[in-house]
């Protein structure tokens, strides 16, 4: 090969290179409102996600808004009023089960909202309209339930495996069940922009402990997506450390019990497919100690070269 030809390789290769790497950009950018599980009020269950270069947020549970925008802007997020997250830039709610450290936020801020849509399933939806917007615990602030329905928020009910458009937004949704102490319903929500995803779990036990077979089925839905790279992370829980008896579990997983589904889903989508994975631990229970000891433990145990990311209140990430 001539010098001259060598030379015009060398910049062929520089310029895939580099187109390589402008192509390589996130798909997803993530704003954490609250990340804790427990007893933190001001720092409960609640993820903005929207397609980069949008400020079209949704938000993953509601556990915590106002605090969590506010420490977004503190951090130089937003460059917006709370008031204008709260009511134009989050365009819908998706509530993985009704339990107060998931919806509490949604409650509150209600009074303060826009009008927007509140996605769950029938049985998390009946949840939140007989117990907390029925007029009595809380004004009505839906289009359906008890009392004078005000009409502000849309209640609009999944059906499981369906794929269907977020309102406001180029993206879609499909739910999946999850198990959160057997028969108690949670849910899985699998957001899909352009060609690709992000799935996020609500609070979940491991199907060895929740007699179910929700999360395995689950894998087997995403396993091709796993295997694609089109699934760019997953938010999913881990609450307690391993040394959490198992009937004190409460439907919620461990580290071992994370890793040991984790395993089940590399079976399906292939051996290595999980390195460089993007995993979002959530809802991690105080006190600090255990908090701490679960930070560690996955870490230890991490032997599929999976990313993991801690998220911190207020603090953007990308997918």
């Amino acid at each position: 090969m001539t010098v001259f030809k060598r030379f015009l390789l060398c910049l062929l290769l520089i310029s895939l290179n580099g187109f390589s790497q402008k192509t390589q950009h996130a798909s997803f950018k993530v704003v954490p409102l609250g990340v804790k599980g427990g007893i933190d009020e001001k720092n409960l269950s609640a993820y903005l996600i929207a397609p980069e270069n949008t400020n079209d947020y949704i938000s993953l549970d509601a556990g915590t808004l106002h605090s969590g925008i506010e420490k977004a802007i503190k951090n130089n997020v937003f460059k917006v009023s709370s008031s204008q997250v709260l009511r134009k830039y989050i365009k819908g709610y998706f509530i993985s089960h009704a339990h107060l450290d998931h919806v509490s936020g949604l409650i509150i801020n209600s009074a303060a909202d826009s009008s927007k849509t509140v996605y769950a399933t029938n049985r998390c939806m009946k949840m939140m309209q007989n117990h907390y917007f029925n007029d009595e615990t809380w004004i009505n602030f839906g289009d359906d339930g008890p009392g004078k329905p005000l009409k502000m928020y849309h209640f609009q009910t999944l059906d499981i495996g369906k794929e269907i458009p977020i309102t406001n937004t180029s993206m879609t949704v499909k739910a999946f069940p999850l198990s959160h102490v057997n028969p108690f319903e949670s849910t899985a929500f699998l957001i899909k922009n352009a060609d690709s995803y992000a799935l996020y779990l609500g609070d979940t036990g491991p199907d060895v402990i929740e007699k179910s077979d929700n999360l395995s089925n689950l894998w087997m839905a995403i396993a091709s997506l796993v295997k694609s790279k089109q699934l760019k992370g997953m938010f999913i829980e881990v609450s307690f450390p391993n040394e959490q008896p198992d009937q004190f579990l409460f439907g919620h997983l461990t580290p071992n019990y994370l890793m040991n589904e984790l395993h089940k889903l590399e079976e399906l989508s292939g051996k290595g497919s999980l390195k460089g994975f993007k995993i979002i631990i959530t809802h991690l229970k105080p006190p600090s100690k255990n908090i701490l000891k679960i930070k560690e433990q996955i870490k230890k145990q991490n032997d599929l070269g999976l990313k993991i990311i801690f998220p911190e209140q207020g603090k953007q990430f990308k997918l």
